[in-house]
């Protein structure tokens, strides 16, 4: 086993700005939260996680938010050579989700390899789900952290947009499939809920005060489809 390399910390004037801009994403998420529970119907019984994409960003990026004073733990990366190399290099404490579009050649992999996975966020096949499964059984005991958990989390993606570059089942009884398939027949997958990209063009028409549509038919998805396979309230991502 080679010994990883040292990280060079990020200079002064990085570390502001990335420090800033945590700060500045965090409060509106927190402004955000506050003002839906007090105009939504539906309890949640967590707060929103905030998960920073480190992609195609230097290592020593990561270590400035994970280190005090932000402290921040989960990061989203989506190439898996990228993220096998950096989870090798940062602190095990760094909680990882797989954000990017899953090939079904490198799912067992991903599972297998990647120290610190937390959750695999693009599950949108049942093949998929099973080779995921298969390669959290493989998994070599040393990248299995004191907390580790037991299983892996995955999360379903559905594709709201309809837009045909976009991966992701359909938002009907596809997706219920899916979950149902993860739920019953991988014993090592913990299905944590279910994941939209919106599309950019509806992202940028929304105005304040006004739901974008994408959004609306995931959280349809969650409470009309996916109660059928026990989907809690809060079991749901929304990226955009």
């Amino acid at each position: 086993m080679t010994t990883p390399i040292p990280i060079r910390p990020a200079t002064p004037t990085r570390t502001s700005t990335l420090l800033a801009n945590l700060a500045h994403v965090s409060s509106r998420v927190a402004a955000a939260a506050a003002a839906s529970s007090t105009t939504s119907t539906t309890t949640t019984s967590s707060a929103p996680r905030l998960i920073a994409v480190s992609k195609l960003k230097p290592a020593s990026d990561i270590l400035t938010l994970h280190q005090a004073p932000a402290s921040h733990t989960h990061f989203g990366e989506n190439y898996l050579q990228e993220l096998i190399e950096k989870a090798r290099l940062l602190p095990p404490t760094i909680k990882w989700h797989f954000i990017g579009g899953l090939q079904s050649n490198k799912c067992a992999t991903l599972a297998r390899e990647v120290r610190g996975l937390w959750a695999v966020e693009s599950v949108d096949s049942a093949k998929k789900a099973s080779l995921l499964d298969k390669g959290w059984g493989e998994r070599d005991a040393s990248l299995k952290d004191t907390d580790h958990e037991e299983r892996l989390r995955v999360f379903v993606q559905v594709n709201t947009s309809g837009e045909a570059e976009k991966s992701g089942v359909e938002p009907g009884e596809e997706a219920v499939q899916l979950c149902r398939f993860i739920r019953e027949r991988c014993p090592r997958l913990r299905l944590q809920g279910v994941m939209t990209i919106g599309a950019i063009a509806r992202s940028r028409a929304v105005k304040e005060g006004e739901e974008n549509a994408d959004f609306v038919t995931l959280r349809k998805v969650r409470d009309e489809r996916c109660s059928s396979v026990c989907l809690a309230v809060d079991c749901i991502v929304w990226c955009c």
